[in-house]
Parts: C-alpha cells; structure tokens; sequence
C-alpha cells in the first residue's frame, strides 16, 4: 500500500521514457520447504518518478525512499525532496499567497500546499508564519493543509497525565492564553498567569502538564508546580551558591529575565524557593545578594 503524504520505501517495477513506475515492497510467504518467496500482486499500485528527479539509472526491483503526493490534478507522483510537513504531522509554514479560495504555503516541493478557506482557522497573510497541519482529503484526494487545528486534533487525551513533561507549540494567542498543540497530538493552553516568558505564534517550548479538567481540557505550565519541582528549584539555588563560593547577586529583586535566564523559571517560583529556603536557614538575605550558611556550605 502507497502511503499518499508520507515518505514510502518502494520499489522500481517498470522504466518509461518520461520516468519510472514504483510499487509496494512485495509482501512474502512460505513455501512447502519453509522458504519465504515473495508475493506478486497482479493489481498493485504504481506512482510515477519523473525521470528528471533521477541522475543515475534505476534497475528492476531497486528499493528507494520517496515522498509521495498529488500534483493539482489530483495525480500522484513521487519526489526524492523532504517536505517540510507529512500527512498527520503540524509544523510551522510560511504563507506564499492566498487567494479567494484559499491559501499556499511553502513545504519544500515546487508545487505549494493548498489550505482551502474552509480550513483557515483566520485569513491568511502572505510572508506570515502559521501552525499547519497537513491531511489526505480523500473527497479531492489531495494532501492539503488546515490551521483550523480541532478538525484533527482533540482537546482532551487519555495518554496524558498531571506532571508529564512534553513538548508544546504555540499556535494561537487569546485573551486566557497561549493554545499549544501537545506531543503534535492534542491541544491545551497555557494561561497568561503562567507564560513567565515571552511566547510567540510559531515558538516551540517545553512545558509540564499542570491540570487536566473535568472536561478533559488540559492546562500546560512551562515549570513544574508540584512539590518535585519546588524541591528541585531549591536544590538547584544551593548548588549554584555552592558552585559560586556562597554567594550570589540574583535576589527577589533581580529581573525576572535574569531569573529565568539562570533557572528557567519564573520569577514568582524563585522567590518562593529563596523564602524556603531561608526559613530552613539555609541561606541568610540581604538586599543585593543571597549568601549561603556556612553550616550548609
């Protein structure tokens, strides 16, 4: 079977003047010796490598590792290019134009990939950047592309759990927000309360499951708040002390971009940390500087 947007390993069956015919690896089975033979299939599918794609000649049967798409008729054909996005996958695109009907995007072939009007979660901007998830549509049997996001990505997902670090991709900003597509397989939202940095359309960032709601609606923060995460902040800041003979300038007045830049965390989660630790009285405070006690050095 012939993966339509996706990288397929084929196989070379025919040779024409205008290019080569590939197919499906041959499936295999045992004979009455207990050799394994392949298997012909007098109806396999074929998709056509342009002979201009090729620079050495290809021989019968030669495996090879091509992408394979539909050209604007609707026809496939195979490409030794890497796209920048396959089937089922949503990466960051750059808009080239748009039209009344839709929108095309750079991903890394000569023909652009269409996402129809239908599919725009807003218009398009040529020259932006926008989170795009590309599809098989099998009414037009093309692979477009769609940053209307929630037509294949859920909103909730059982894999996840509270603490599980992943990765997250910015795609949208609201007036709660940041949405982000988690692991490239559902969608969640970090609140403002919890976006410490700067976050940008298009950023990718690591983050920590904070809660998943009744709903199933799940809120990613980019620390972990739980006691591991405190706990590891505070062992972080002795160690730092240790590693700068007891003393540092970074304090609860420091910039909340020096802090993040030392720690990544947020200013908030170091204040806290510092304040635990001096009440354990690991560390004494002043107003430029953080000192380390001897009994703990």
């Amino acid at each position: 079977m012939i993966n339509i947007g996706k990288i397929n390993t084929l196989r070379v069956v025919a040779e024409y003047p205008f290019g080569y015919a590939l197919a499906p690896l041959l499936d295999s089975e045992a004979n009455d010796d207990g050799v394994y033979e392949a298997i012909e299939d007098a109806d396999q599918q074929t998709v056509t490598l342009a002979i201009d794609e090729v620079e050495t000649p290809l021989t019968e049967g030669q495996e090879l590792s091509v992408f394979v798409t539909t050209d604007q008729r609707g026809e496939l054909y195979a490409t030794f290019k890497k796209p920048l996005i396959q089937v089922g996958e949503t990466k960051v695109l750059k808009a080239v134009s748009a039209t009344n009907f839709g929108a095309f995007f750079d991903w890394g072939l000569e023909t652009d990939l269409l996402i129809p009007n239908d599919y725009q979660a807003q218009p398009v901007n040529a020259g932006m950047y926008y989170v795009v998830h590309a599809f098989f549509d099998e009414k037009t049997q093309r692979v477009l592309g769609a940053t209307k996001l929630h037509y294949f990505l859920k909103e909730n997902s059982a894999y996840l759990n509270e603490g599980d670090t992943v990765d997250c991709l910015v795609y949208a900003k609201t007036d709660l927000g940041f949405k982000v597509v988690i692991n490239e397989k559902s969608l969640g939202l970090i609140f403002h309360s919890d976006a410490f940095k700067p976050l940008k359309v298009g950023h990718a960032t690591e983050g920590v499951i904070k809660t998943i709601r009744e709903d199933g609606k799940v809120d990613v923060a980019l620390q972990r708040v739980d006691k591991g995460g405190r706990d590891a902040l505070q062992q972080a800041i002795l160690e730092d002390l240790e590693a700068h003979g007891g003393i540092s300038t970074l304090t609860d007045k420091s910039a909340p971009e020096a802090i993040y830049t030392h720690f990544n965390v947020s200013k908030a989660a170091y204040k806290k940390a510092i304040g635990a630790l001096y009440k354990q009285k690991k560390i004494t405070l002043s107003p430029d500087a953080i000192r380390l006690n001897k009994d703990n050095a």
